[in-house]
Parts: structure tokens; sequence; C-alpha cells
């Protein structure tokens, strides 16, 4: 989640190439038939101990402090800032820290740590809405995001999830503008028995449509429509994807069920700003977090939270199969604030 008090250079999701999706798919074909020898629990330890070392090391020298004083507290709100929590969500922590430590005359900063993870846990509850994919069938998913987020790798881990919950699934290749997303649906769908609807070339909410009749005509219960790469600010472009959003609407009034907007979690405030450009497009209404295992800025979690609220469905820690699980606050809290010694190796 946090990366406090070190950032590393890395490329903007923005400007990233598409070759990365392709880069990430060609990794899991190669990992994801090997067996998960470990639980969720501890693979999601393991994936945030990158940022959980960067968090660890500034807040255990803040904590291991000999009492609670302004210094303290400063060096705290400097630290969820550079930490992409943003100015609204830290000004909220620490006003609640504040309020705490006067409430219940708090002197021991290890006790501030507690409440720390108290509020986290209070400001993010409200993100955890699991899925429920059971209201319509076919259950149709649009999933969006800007090329390099991990989309077409996350359609594929989550056509995973979904037969692993009983549910059967067929892909749509709406990433005409990509033979390579095509090509990765393809894998995907042989390697877990899935039909995959694509066309050479073509309008993606063709294909989408089409998916959807074949859905239909095979009695299946979940539809992941895969969607062209987009810069938020390509508004052209994004006016193709509402295109997608109203042609679903057209064979199905009452859809798409769910839009799920896939966000790289490095990319820290710029993710807001994603949140809010596709919501106004194509109405998200839950959101993916992939490669909360790099050198991620997961803080931006927090500042969704206050600015622009949606249910956090998925989060991915690995590139693994099995790496994609439902968002559940206590363990990403838990798995964030864990000291070494409770950390899975």
């Amino acid at each position: 989640m946090f990366s406090f008090l070190k950032k590393k250079d890395r490329p903007s999701a923005l400007s990233m190439p598409d070759a990365a999706d392709t880069a990430t798919s060609a990794h899991d074909a190669t990992s994801a038939a090997t067996p998960a020898a470990t639980s969720w629990r501890d693979r999601l330890k393991a994936g945030l101990s990158r940022t959980r070392a960067a968090l660890t090391t500034p807040l255990g020298e803040l904590f291991s402090r000999n009492r609670i004083d302004e210094a303290l507290l400063e060096d705290l709100e400097t630290t969820l800032l550079t930490a992409d929590c943003g100015i609204d969500a830290t000004q909220w922590l620490l006003d609640e820290l504040k309020s705490a430590v006067k409430k219940n005359t708090l002197e021991s900063p290890s006790q501030l740590r507690q409440v720390l993870a108290d509020r986290l846990t209070t400001l993010l509850a409200p993100l955890e809405q699991p899925l429920d994919v059971t209201a319509h069938k076919p259950f149709v998913i649009m999933i969006a995001g800007v090329n390099g987020a991990g989309k077409t790798t996350s359609i594929g881990k989550l056509a995973k999830y979904f037969q692993s919950q009983g549910k059967s699934v067929l892909l749509a290749a709406g990433d005409t503008f990509r033979a390579a997303a095509r090509e990765q649906l393809k894998i995907w769908g042989e390697r877990n028995g899935i039909a995959v609807i694509a066309q050479e070339s073509g309008d993606p909410a063709a294909v989408v449509f089409d998916a959807i009749s074949a859905a239909r005509a095979r009695n299946i219960d979940i539809v992941l429509a895969d969607t062209a790469g987009r810069l938020p600010t390509q508004l052209h472009l994004m006016e193709e994807i509402a295109k997608v959003r109203r042609v679903i609407q057209k064979i199905d009034v009452t859809g798409p069920h769910e839009v799920l907007l896939v966000l790289d979690a490095n990319i820290g405030q710029n993710a807001v700003q994603q949140v809010k450009a596709f919501d106004q497009s194509i109405h998200v209404t839950g959101l993916v977090l992939t490669k909360l295992d790099g050198t991620a800025k997961g803080g931006v979690l927090a500042a969704i939270a206050r600015q622009c609220p949606k249910p956090v469905r998925f989060i991915g820690v690995g590139e693994g199969i099995d790496d994609l699980q439902p968002f559940r606050v206590d363990e990403f809290v838990e798995a964030l604030l864990a000291g070494p010694e409770n950390a899975a190796a």
C-alpha cells in the first residue's frame, strides 16, 4: 500500500508500452500451472514485503521513539503524503490520531501505531464489497484500463477465479486494436478450457455483442469483456469504450452488470485521476488493483476512499494465476503493518 520515503523512478502507467501486458502474460503462462505452496494470506504478506520494507523502516523509527509529540506527528504527516495518501486522506488520518491521543491520553508511540491501523481499516472498509455475479445470467463484466496496467492478464486470472467458484465463463476479445491482447486471451482460454470470442479486426463493440449472444446460447454464467487500453486524456478513444457499453445495453438493458477498472498500484495519485476520468465515460462500478508486489505506492487507496470511493473488488500481489484475490481490508492492513517476525518469507 505505502511506499514511504522511498520512491523509485519508473515509467508512468500513462506511458507504458503495449508490450507490458504481453510480458506479464508470458510470465503467467509459465508460472500459472505451479500450485500455490502457501495460503493467500501468506502470499499477500510476501507480496507486500517490498512495500512494507519501505513502510516499516521510517515508521519503526517514528513509533520507537520515547513519547508522542508534535515532531512525531509532523514526521508522520510527511510520511503519509510521501506515500501518495493525498492531502485529504492524510489530514483525516492525522485528525483521527490527534483526537485519539487527546481522548485516550495516549503516551506510547506503539499505541499510536495501533490507532493508525484501526483508522486505516475504518477508512478502507467501505471499499471492501465482494462482487456478486448471481443476479444476472449471463453476468456481463466490462473491463477497462490503460495499456500496461495488467488488464488482459487480470481477465485471465479472473476467469480462473470464477471457474474455481463453479461458474462457467466466456471471454470477449474486445481489444481489437492490439493483436497481442487477442493472443493473450486465447492462451488463457486454452489453459482454462474457456471459449474466446475474437475477430482479427473490426469493431470492439461487435465482438462483445457476439460474445453475449454466444453466452446466452451456451447458457454461460459470466462474460468477461476486454476493451482496448485507453488514456483518460484521449477523449475520442474513451468514446469508443463508451460505445461498447451502449452496445451491451442494446442486447441487455440491465448490462453491463459490472464495469471494472484495472489500476497499476505503482502509479500513485494518477490512479485517482484515472478513476474519475473512466467513471465519467463508462460509469466504473469496481476496481482491480494490480502489481502490489512491486514498488507500489498503494497509499492511493486511502486517497480513492476519500475522493472517489469505488469498491475494490480484487487485488493482485504477484504473477501467479492465483495471485489475484478479492480485497479484504483486515488482511490488507494486517499484511501491510506486519512486522518482520510475522511476514511470510
